[in-house]
């Protein structure tokens, strides 16, 4: 084989793996996730050993629906302010944080210990954040009394900031 006939058969396959691979994409652009904001929180229920856990159930109040795992730094540097809002806020607004860990032990050790306070559950099955889109964490959603998102933050939030508590105040 002659080199420029090596080098036309490597365009050629480079070519059709990409094409390859936008063909696999298109059926999962179908089925996107509807967790946007402005429109209704998609509902999803969590069972847990000790709990089951229903999003539509906590409507009433607004909800920091958060997904989160306990090997994600920016999730562990975010609990604090988590724990410190839903202290400072109290029954005003629920923090739901939905952990993707598969390890139920990590799961346990760190909520004991780290997330006094907090509604956190675990699905190791992903269905909750699948359903969400989420794949990158910390990602979390502030949906209103109604359960309409209002607001999707991506990686760790100050939760404790002015701002952040002045808008859930608002709600």
């Amino acid at each position: 084989m002659r080199y420029h006939d090596f080098v036309r058969f490597r365009i050629i396959r480079i070519a059709l793996f990409g094409i390859a691979a936008l063909l696999l994409a298109v059926p999962a652009c179908r089925s996107a996730p509807t967790a946007t904001v402005g429109s209704e929180a998609p509902d999803f229920t969590v069972v847990n050993p000790d709990r089951t856990v229903t999003l539509s159930q906590l409507r009433g109040k607004p909800v920091v629906l958060v997904f989160w795992a306990t090997w994600c730094p920016p999730c562990v540097e975010e609990t604090p302010a988590l724990v410190a809002m839903q202290k400072q806020l109290g029954d005003k607004v629920t923090v739901l944080a939905v952990s993707t860990d598969v390890d139920d032990g990590a799961f346990r050790k760190f909520t004991q210990t780290r997330m006094p306070g907090l509604l956190a559950v675990r699905d190791g099955d992903h269905k909750s954040n699948t359903l969400y889109g989420t794949f990158a964490f910390p990602e979390s959603y502030i949906i209103d009394r109604q359960g309409v998102i209002r607001r999707k933050l991506i990686g760790a939030t100050d939760w404790t900031s002015p701002e952040m508590i002045d808008f859930l105040q608002r709600m």
